[in-house]
């Protein structure tokens, strides 16, 4: 009798966020897999929302406008300003929270 592998234990949502040049979210943003996210919130809890399928919070999220799928109006800005991005999967999709200019 052969023992079950044991499971990875699952890193904590803080250690998985990282930052991410606009160069590299771009093929995310290409996909449309790329969620918005607003300076004010919490990068780390509306990744936990999104992971544990909230959809009262992230629907109030939407409301507001603070999460929201990136659009092309976004994708320009971010061309154009070239920012750094604090970045979460929470599969299916790449949570991005603009941080600073690279440049």
């Amino acid at each position: 009798m052969h023992d079950a592998p044991a499971e990875q234990p699952d890193v904590p949502l803080e250690e998985e966020a990282g930052p991410l040049p606009w160069k590299d979210l771009m093929p995310h943003f290409a996909r449309g897999v790329v969620i918005r996210v607003a300076p004010e919130l919490d990068l780390i809890e509306v990744a936990r929302a999104f992971r544990d399928d909230a959809t009262h919070q992230v629907s109030e999220w939407l409301a507001n406008d603070q999460v929201a799928r990136a659009s092309d109006d976004d994708a320009r800005r971010w061309a154009a300003n070239d920012p750094i991005f604090t970045a979460i999967v929470a599969a299916p999709w790449v949570l991005a929270q603009e941080r600073t200019r690279a440049h």
